[in-house]
């Protein structure tokens, strides 16, 4: 799957490059930005041992091939990710800000959504991100090089190499244009649908078979909203050491079994998102900071694990 992700991403800018027009562009960014989700879920499956029976390895290719290319961090995401599995949508999940304020209203969603596809979203959580990583203003310009040399070496390192073999390839541009604008516009995109999805206007928060719900997706939401089986995720808060492709195998199980009318399943993304836009039009009201690293710049307080890990 980690194989199948670059591949992708370079089918994608090859193809770009062999007919650059604005229809092939567009398709691009959201193919890649999907992708780049696609990374994050991997290095989620890291986190959880699930990439390699070598624990070594494991690490090595959510970090280098999953993580740090999208700026995040497996060991510090694991650290505060396994805290949302034991306490789910308890007081106690550090994940709980992302699903609490639903359902929101249409226009609220509205406001979202044009936030994430104009970079707004992207370029503020990773504007956080490179802040936070300095240090206090305060600091001397070496401590703060240094600061940001620690908590951000690797993820440098790793989108340097990426220009640079773009750049070998003669696609320099394809960095800036096919990387990075996905990065902070359609993976802002999908990633917050994907949260929605996940844990947002559930049955039962206190059920451990209805506080986590599995969306069924056709072959388009695969593409463009659920790679790698992240769909399944009832499935995979029932068994999180499972490999995200045995996930489809336990769900065709759980449906057949006796608990099956408990389970929270919907069919396809839309339906999610009408039910987490179902709030009346008068309530509208802007609602809070929910991205922990921008949280940390205006408030101060932030779960430090999920900060350092870049979401």
């Amino acid at each position: 799957m980690v194989a199948h992700a670059w591949v992708t991403i370079v089918a994608a800018i090859v193809m770009v490059a062999v007919w650059p027009n604005p229809l092939t562009f567009v398709a691009a960014v959201m193919v890649i930005g999907s992708r780049q989700l696609g990374l994050a879920i991997l290095m989620h499956d890291g986190a959880h041992g699930a990439l390699h029976p070598n624990e070594q390895t494991n690490l090595r290719v959510a970090q280098w091939l999953c993580a740090y290319p999208v700026f995040a961090e497996t060991r510090a995401y694991r650290r505060y990710h396994l805290k949302h599995h034991a306490h789910t949508q308890t007081e106690l999940d550090p994940d709980l800000v992302l699903s609490r304020p639903f359902p929101i209203t249409r226009a609220s969603y509205k406001r979202k959504f044009w936030r994430d596809i104009s970079g707004r979203t992207g370029y503020e959580q990773r504007k956080a991100q490179v802040l936070n990583a300095l240090g206090p203003a305060n600091r001397s310009p070496m401590l703060r090089l240094r600061s940001l040399g620690e908590q951000l070496g690797p993820q440098i390192a790793a989108n340097a190499a990426l220009f640079a073999a773009l750049s070998a390839a003669g696609v320099w541009w394809a960095y800036p244009l096919l990387w990075v604008l996905p990065l902070l516009t359609w993976m802002m995109v999908v990633t917050r649908v994907r949260n929605i999805a996940e844990h947002a206007v559930v049955a039962d928060n206190m059920d451990p078979l209805r506080n986590t719900r599995t969306t069924l997706a056709n072959r388009l939401e695969r593409l463009l909203f659920a790679p790698y089986y992240v769909n399944y995720h009832l499935e995979h808060h029932l068994f999180f050491y499972v490999p995200a492709y045995s996930l489809p195998k336990i769900h065709r199980w759980l449906m057949a079994g006796v608990h099956r009318d408990r389970l929270e399943v919907e069919y396809g993304y839309r339906r999610v998102l009408q039910k987490a836009t179902a709030r009346a039009a008068a309530d509208d009201a802007p609602g809070p900071i929910v991205n922990a690293a921008r949280s940390v710049r205006t408030a101060g307080a932030a779960n430090p694990d999920r900060v350092k890990s870049g979401f």
